[in-house]
């Protein structure tokens, strides 16, 4: 088995949270993809929700994996 630098090996438990932060970020990307299509949302406003989000999401799976790297 190959160890990528800096990542320890997940839990079950770890697994399963991480996945379900990935099933809520989809839900959320779905919202926003629903959101883009309308004519009347303001564009530059959802893509800044869309990065904040992805952002957090992001920081949520870190919490979990806890890398032990600056990458």
């Amino acid at each position: 088995m190959s160890k990528v630098t800096g990542h320890n090996p997940l839990t079950p438990e770890q697994i399963e949270l991480m996945n379900k932060v990935k099933a809520k970020g989809n839900e959320l990307g779905e919202l926003i993809d629903e959101l883009m299509a309308l004519d009347d949302t303001d564009k530059r406003s959802l893509a800044t929700g869309k990065t904040n989000i992805q952002t957090g999401l992001m920081w949520l799976v870190r919490s979990v994996a806890k890398p032990s790297t600056f990458s």
